[in-house]
């Protein structure tokens, strides 16, 4: 990437008009003209910053929610149900339905692949009637505003280039997240707020969790003033959010006008993009000292809405209190916030550790499409719940009827998808009788964000960045597609 020429293709796109001889008539007109266009299409709203051809046709959703469940939740195990394997318990794992695919170190050296069934319980529910585990009750009551794909595969088998891969779509490290990619195109509905928040969560699961790192928000080659902004549970949101003892509003406004017209001095000597996007993030420091505290004041909040989610958004830091303030972000023009929720790689104690991380989730991830719903905001929000991949039906480690591990398993695993023009009441796509293979419809995590991008009113071909002499976009260059069925 080439700063200065950066610099001047900036320059062209956005501020062409204000430097030409028509001086600020022009662009003052092209932008109310802008906003005027904006609110008379419908669900297209006036954004700050964004690529000025975005949407490329009229959304259906404004902003997305997205809850990560790090680790790979075990899809036989909540979302789809197969009978079959209470009859093949114990019973290896046919080679026909393997098909040579490569395992991990971890399950590769075993001398079986003994087949597992599900302990957990599982009933039909809602007008759809959509299979679901004992272990999601409240998700069970509300499978009518869902549409749940069974058939997400990607190739990656391991946890880092797995979890890279569908938060960037590249197995390596240095991409632009989704996120990120939104920010960069959509821009924000909130001067106050960044347009990309991140929220990890406490679990209460397995412990020793697989590591989460910032690139997963990352901007990558996208101005860095795109990157997810992650806030904290203890002490300030965010780092230094609050101003030092002896230092007043006013004097901190003061230092950052000074600093402005020694970066703007730089920035139109060098050209380099990221001196403008070090100026707007210290501008967005200075707002977010009061929207941010305001924000995650939960103190107003009616006592049915903490009860809706559950005892533990009383606890700062828990999935449930995450979910409560992703729904205020939304309400406040947030355009993305992920959760992520870590614990779900249950390679050993499956029967004790997956109850725990239901619970944690369940009744919040609930409440979230209820709270939504009742608002009236659920038609413009898209809720997306899912892991980087699913789980082996055949056991690793001791297999009871009680207890069993499983490893990590790319081919299949589910997801559920709601609100933001999502058809309710499906279940998409159909996997064997092994939940190992798809056998009808199958969704890559590409066709995943493709959707994704669509619902928000993009073309994930046409959402594009230069980079390394190439058209980058989060997709890739391989071959996308929407996932039609699902699409109301």
């Amino acid at each position: 990437m080439n700063p200065v020429q950066e610099h001047f293709d900036l320059e062209t796109r956005r501020h062409f008009f204000k430097r030409g001889a028509m001086g600020l008539g022009v662009p003052a007109l092209a932008s109310l003209l802008g906003r005027d266009i904006a609110s008379g299409a419908k669900g297209v709203v006036s954004a700050k910053g964004g690529l000025p051809e975005l949407p490329h046709f009229a959304p259906k959703a404004k902003r997305a929610i997205y809850l990560f469940m790090a680790g790979a939740p075990c899809q036989m195990d909540m979302l789809d149900y197969k009978p079959k394997l209470e009859e093949m318990y114990n019973k290896n794992l046919p080679d026909s339905v393997r098909k040579g695919q490569r395992l991990t170190t971890m399950t590769s050296g075993q001398k079986r692949f003994p087949l597992a069934p599900s302990k957990f319980k599982f009933k039909r529910h809602g007008k759809s009637g959509a299979w679901v585990s004992e272990l999601l009750p409240y998700t069970a009551k509300m499978v009518d505003d869902l549409s749940i794909v069974q058939t997400v595969h990607t190739e990656a088998i391991n946890h880092d280039p797995a979890i890279t891969y569908i938060c960037t779509g590249h197995q390596l490290p240095g991409r632009a997240s989704l996120g990120s990619w939104l920010s960069y195109g959509m821009g924000s509905e909130n001067e106050n707020l960044p347009g990309f928040v991140v929220l990890t969560s406490t679990w209460t699961g397995r412990q020793d969790a697989q590591a989460l790192y910032n690139r997963l928000w990352g901007a990558g080659f996208l101005p860095s003033k795109h990157q997810g902004v992650a806030l904290r549970s203890k002490g300030d949101p965010v780092l230094f959010l609050s101003n030092p003892p002896g230092v007043s509003a006013a004097a901190r406004r003061r230092m950052l006008d000074a600093l402005k017209k020694m970066n703007q001095r730089q920035l139109d000597e060098v050209g380099d993009p990221e001196i403008r996007a070090r100026i707007a993030q210290y501008e967005m420091a200075f707002r977010m000292q009061t929207s941010v505290p305001e924000l995650t004041d939960l103190s107003k909040e009616p006592e049915r809405i903490r009860e809706m989610y559950g005892p533990d958004s009383r606890k700062p830091g828990t999935f449930a209190h995450h979910c409560l303030l992703a729904r205020r972000m939304a309400e406040r023009g947030v355009r993305f916030v992920q959760i992520f929720h870590r614990g779900w790689d249950q390679h050993f104690n499956v029967g004790g550790h997956l109850p725990k991380q239901c619970k944690d989730i369940d009744q919040p991830a609930w409440a979230l499409v209820q709270d939504l719903k009742q608002r009236g905001m659920l038609d413009e929000t898209l809720v997306i719940w899912g892991g980087e991949f699913g789980r082996t039906a055949y056991c690793q480690g001791k297999l009871t009827r009680q207890n069993y591990g499983r490893d990590h398993h790319p081919r299949c695993f589910s997801i559920w998808m709601a609100g933001g023009g999502i058809k309710a009441g499906v279940v998409h796509g159909q996997t064997d009788e092994f939940s190992y293979n798809v056998v009808k419809d199958p969704v890559h995590i590409r066709d995943l964000n493709a959707t994704i991008l669509n619902q928000l009113g993009i073309d994930h071909e046409r959402l594009t960045f230069k980079y390394q002499g190439l058209d980058t976009r989060l997709t890739g260059v391989e071959e996308a597609h929407l996932v039609k069925g699902i699409l109301a």
